[in-house]
């Protein structure tokens, strides 16, 4: 797949999420899905991982010789009282998906399709190219598009 192909493909995914949580009412943000994730929970997640995505491809980009890309454990971040992801309004969250979402996007454009083999370490899973990184982060906003669905039926 060329990365004009990949870029459509990102940019349909972010359209989709977006589409989902602005169709939320107030009322539908604390309903869970039966691993207990709220759309709330979901949409914040979505802004510390998208902006975790960006910063990872762009360290893959600028550092390709043996970058280190970190892994985190979601459920730790969704269950800390401090992130407030059970109780913080979305709004500032969704913006930041958003943003982080349009600039990677803006990167995703200026790559050539070589870039797609640079490779790093990710900490949980070893070898991490940047062909690997948009197998994870194209399909995550349909992933959670479809969790905060779920949510709601």
């Amino acid at each position: 797949m060329s990365i004009a192909d990949l870029a459509a493909k990102y940019e349909e995914a972010t359209k989709e999420f977006i589409s989902v949580v602005e169709s939320l009412s107030p009322s539908d943000l604390d309903k869970s899905d039966s691993e207990g994730w709220t759309p709330r929970q979901v949409v914040h997640h979505m802004a510390d991982s998208e902006s975790q995505s960006n910063a990872r491809l762009r360290r893959l980009l600028s550092e390709p010789a043996g970058t280190i890309i970190q892994g985190y454990d979601e459920n730790l971040w969704a269950n800390n009282k401090t992130l407030g992801y059970s109780e913080l309004p979305i709004e500032t969250s969704f913006e930041m998906f958003k943003v982080s979402r349009a600039s990677t996007l803006a990167t995703i454009k200026r790559m050539t399709d070589d870039q797609l083999q640079i490779a790093g370490v990710h900490t949980e899973s070893g070898p991490y190219t940047v062909a690997k990184w948009f197998e994870s982060y194209a399909k995550h906003p349909i992933d959670h598009a479809n969790q905060i669905r779920g949510c709601l039926n």
